[in-house]
């Protein structure tokens, strides 16, 4: 299922059931098809949500307030509101406040402090590349294109500038940070300094790069699911 709201796309799959949360997902940088087999993960235990943001060149707090527009449009009840990537950061941003975000999920969240420009950030992304499971880049590369050198520049220095512990220390809801274990954009340690921003968050490593649930739906589906139904709600 897929509907547009205000320039949001948003595509589901499973079923809303009784005391489950739901989950929201925000896309990464300029991508957001990789994330639909991971999505199916989701779909065996609660409804999932795939946000696309708008196309125009906002800032981080710019995409979180169309999150935002899109839970308050949705009414969907208790959630789980995550992202991927450079969508921890709106994600983040857009969890502040909320009463009906009851877990914060970061996987892979960025920009690590040891890599806050372009230069460090680039030879991350290579070597992590290196990581990752054969396909991921190409299944990427379309959306890449489409999005065109303007758009992923502005995103890039967006993302950059943004610090993600600055939303994170003002959360009253727990945050789950998954990281794989081979991701190269984050390191351990500041992934469980994350975590420890939030009253009741926790650090969970499993095996695999930074797109780590590409190919294992799994691994975070299980993680999050515990999680979730844990959390007050």
């Amino acid at each position: 299922m897929s509907d547009i709201h205000e320039g949001l796309r948003c595509r589901s799959v499973g079923t809303a059931r009784p005391g489950v949360p739901q989950i929201v997902m925000v896309q990464g940088l300029a991508v957001a098809d990789y994330l639909l087999p991971g999505l199916a993960g989701f779909a065996g235990w609660t409804r999932a949500h795939l946000l696309e943001l708008p196309d125009r060149l906002l800032s981080v707090p710019g995409y979180a307030r169309s999150v935002a527009e899109w839970l308050d449009a949705r009414q969907l009840g208790p959630v789980v509101l995550g992202g991927h990537s450079s969508g921890t950061q709106i994600a983040a941003a857009a969890a502040v406040g909320r009463t009906d975000v009851v877990l914060v999920l970061l996987v892979s969240p960025i920009v690590d402090p040891a890599a806050r420009s372009v230069l460090r950030l680039g030879a991350r992304w290579l070597s992590d590349g290196r990581q990752e499971k054969p396909g991921l880049i190409s299944w990427q590369w379309p959306e890449w294109r489409e999005a065109g050198p303007r758009r992923i520049v502005h995103l890039i220095r967006t993302h950059l500038r943004y610090r993600i512990e600055e939303p994170l220390a003002r959360l009253e809801t727990p945050a789950l940070v998954l990281r794989g274990s081979e991701d190269r954009l984050g390191t351990p340690d500041w992934c469980r300094r994350l975590a420890a921003l939030t009253p009741g968050g926790r650090y969970v490593e499993v095996p695999g790069a930074h797109s780590f649930f590409w190919d294992d739906p799994h691994a975070w589906s299980d993680p999050v699911r515990q999680a979730a139904l844990a959390a007050p709600h």
